[in-house]
C-alpha cells in the first residue's frame, strides 16, 4: 500500500514537471511545443520587432512565432532602444513604421525594381505600442504605412479597441502577402492557430464563452 502510494506521488511529480518544463525555442510548456508547426519562411521584406518587456513574458506571445518563422527578421525587446538607429540603417531597404494612424499609407505590392521595405512593428498592447513610439523619437522621422482595411483577427482571447485590431502575427502575414503577393505567408498562422485552440482547450468551453463570447456581445 505504502509501495504504490510512492509510486503515485512520483507518477503526479513527473507529470508536473513536464508541465512545467518549457520548450528553450517556443518558450511553450513541452507538452503544448509549437515548434512542428512553425515554419521557416524566406522574406525580401526586413522585419523588426519592436516588442514592449510585458509583451514577451505574455503567454500569447506572438511577436515570438513571427521571429521563428521568418528568414528576415530580428526581435528586440524594451521600451526605449537608444541603438536604434543602426539596426534602421540597413542598406537596401527603405525603413518605415507599421502603425495605423493619420497619413499612414496604405501598403501595396512591390513594383518592379523598388528597393524592398524595413518593416518596423511595434509589439505590445495599444496603450504600449504607442509608448514605444512615444520613447524612440527616431520612430517619428519614418513614413507610416497601414495595412487596407477589411483584415478581421482570429485573436479571440484578448480585448481589442475595434474588431480589426490584429494580432502581431496576423498584421505582419497580411502586411507581407500584400507586399509579395507571389510568395504565401500563411504558414506564419499555423501555430498562432494552434496556440489560440489550445488556451479554449484549456480554459474550457464554458469559461470562453461566459468570459470572450458573451462578454463581447
Amino acid at each position: 500500500m505504502y509501495l504504490s502510494f510512492i509510486i503515485f506521488v512520483v507518477a503526479i511529480m513527473a507529470i508536473e514537471s513536464q508541465v512545467r518544463q518549457r520548450c528553450q525555442r517556443c518558450a511553450r510548456p513541452l507538452a503544448h511545443c509549437l515548434c512542428s508547426l512553425i515554419p521557416s519562411l524566406p522574406n525580401r521584406t526586413r522585419i523588426l520587432l519592436l516588442q514592449h518587456p510585458d509583451e514577451a513574458k505574455h503567454a500569447l506571445n506572438t511577436a515570438r512565432l513571427v521571429a521563428l518563422g521568418l528568414q528576415n527578421v530580428q526581435l528586440l525587446i524594451g521600451e526605449r532602444f537608444d541603438d536604434l538607429e543602426c539596426y534602421i540603417q540597413q542598406q537596401g531597404y527603405r525603413a518605415c513604421v507599421l502603425f495605423p494612424g493619420e497619413g499612414a499609407q496604405v501598403l501595396s505590392a512591390y513594383q518592379e525594381g523598388q528597393q524592398p521595405l524595413l518593416l518596423i512593428v511595434p509589439d505590445g498592447t495599444w496603450r504600449k505600442a504607442r509608448k514605444i513610439l512615444h520613447c524612440n523619437p527616431l520612430l517619428a522621422t519614418l513614413p507610416r504605412v497601414t495595412l487596407a482595411a477589411g483584415f478581421s483577427s482570429r485573436y479571440r482571447l484578448r480585448k481589442a479597441p475595434d474588431a480589426q485590431a490584429l494580432a502581431t502575427v496576423e498584421a505582419v502575414t497580411h502586411a507581407l502577402s500584400t507586399l509579395e503577393p507571389e510568395a504565401d505567408f500563411s504558414p506564419l498562422l499555423r501555430p498562432f492557430e494552434a496556440l489560440i485552440e489550445g488556451q479554449i482547450e484549456a480554459m474550457g468551453a464554458e469559461v470562453y464563452q461566459r468570459n470572450h463570447v458573451d462578454a463581447n456581445r
